[in-house]
C-alpha cells in the first residue's frame, strides 16, 4: 500500500464534532477517483486534535467509505501507552497501516525515538509509516536513524517531511536510503511543494494534502513522475506553484481547509478550535488564485 498516491484528506468539523457526512463524501471521492492508499487522520486530518474516541469513529468512517482501498491512520500522542491504544483502535477498525510522528512535549532524542518505534512495532499486526515531520513534532530524524528504524518488525514506509531543494541532491539521498533501508521499506515525500521533486528523485509514494481534495489532478502528476516523465511532471506542477505560495507562506493544512470552504467541500468553520483557516485579504487573495488553477474546481 505503501507506493503511488496516498490522499490525505480534511477531518472537517462542525462545533467540535466530526461531520460524518462529509467525511465519508471526502472518503468516497477518493475512492472513485482511484488513489492508491487514503492517510485518514493525517495532520491533515487534525488527528492531534481530537479525542481517542473522535479518533476512533473517524477511522471506522474512513475505512467503512474505502471499498477495499487501503486506508492507514495515525497512532500519534506525547503518551506511550495511548499510541499503543490508538494503534489497537485502529487495527480493530481494519485499517491496513499506522502513521507516527514521534510527538513529545520535551524533546525527544534519537535513543529515545528509536524505542518509542521498537516499543510500537512489537505490538502492532499492520505494516507501520515512520512520518518524519520536524515542522509539527520537533523532531529531527538523521538518515542513519531512519535507515536503523527500518529494520525492526512491521515496518513498512518512511514519510520524508525535506529533501533537498535541487534534483540532483534529492536523487542522491533517496538513492542512499534506499541502499541502506530493509528491504520492501519504501521511500515517500510529503510537504506538497517538493513532492513532484521527491517523485522524480525516486520516492515510491507522494503522502499528498492535495491529493485528499483534488485526487484527480493528483493523480495525474504522481503517475507523470513515477514513469518518468520530467516534462509533463515538471508543467503540472509548475501549474499549482501559485498555490504552493500559500502552502509555504501559511503551512498546508491551514490552505487546504480555506480551498475547502471556498469551494464548498466543507462547511466553515471546519477546523478544531483554535485554529482558523486563512481570513481578509489572504483569503480573497487565495480564492482569486483558485480561479486560475487547473484543478477542475
Amino acid at each position: 500500500m505503501f507506493t503511488g498516491l496516498s490522499a490525505f484528506p480534511l477531518t472537517p468539523l462542525v462545533q467540535g464534532e466530526i461531520d460524518e457526512k462529509i467525511f465519508v463524501s471526502l472518503i468516497e471521492r477518493l475512492v472513485t477517483a482511484g488513489v492508491h492508499s487514503i492517510g485518514a487522520l493525517g495532520s491533515t486530518g487534525s488527528y492531534a486534535y481530537l479525542t481517542r474516541e473522535q479518533r476512533l469513529h473517524a477511522t471506522r468512517l474512513a475505512v467503512g467509505a474505502a471499498a477495499g482501498v487501503p486506508v492507514m491512520t495515525s497512532i500519534g500522542s506525547i503518551n506511550a501507552d495511548e499510541v499503543l491504544r490508538l494503534a489497537e483502535d485502529a487495527q480493530m477498525s481494519g485499517v491496513s497501516g499506522l502513521l507516527l510522528a514521534p510527538l513529545s512535549y520535551q524533546k525527544l532524542t534519537a535513543d529515545e525515538v528509536f524505542r518509542l518505534y521498537e516499543r510500537v512495532a512489537g505490538e502492532i499486526s499492520v505494516p507501520l509509516c515512520i512520518y518524519d515531520n520536524p515542522a509539527t513534532s520537533g523532531f529531527e530524524f538523521s538518515d542513519e536513524l531512519l535507515v536503523a528504524l527500518s529494520f525492526l518488525r512491521n515496518m513498512g514506509s518512511i514519510k520524508l517531511g525535506d529533501l533537498p531543494p535541487d534534483l540532483a541532491g534529492a536523487s542522491a539521498r533517496v538513492a542512499k536510503l534506499k541502499s541502506q533501508v530493509a528491504e520492501g521499506v519504501t521511500i515517500g515525500i510529503s510537504g506538497d511543494a517538493q513532492s513532484a521533486n521527491g517523485l522524480l528523485a525516486g520516492c515510491d509514494v507522494w503522502y499528498s494534502v492535495l491529493g485528499g481534495l483534488f485526487p484527480h489532478y493528483s493523480l495525474r502528476l504522481t503517475q507523470a513522475a513515477l514513469r518518468g516523465d520530467a516534462d509533463e511532471t515538471q508543467q503540472l506542477n509548475s501549474a499549482l506553484e501559485p498555490l504552493w505560495v500559500f502552502f509555504r507562506r501559511h503551512g498546508s493544512l491551514r490552505v487546504i481547509a480555506t480551498v475547502a470552504e471556498l469551494t464548498g467541500r466543507v462547511a466553515a468553520p471546519c477546523l478544531p478550535f483554535p485554529l482558523q483557516t486563512l481570513a481578509g485579504e489572504e483569503r480573497h487573495a487565495l480564492q482569486m488564485t483558485l480561479g486560475q488553477l487547473p484543478l477542475g474546481i
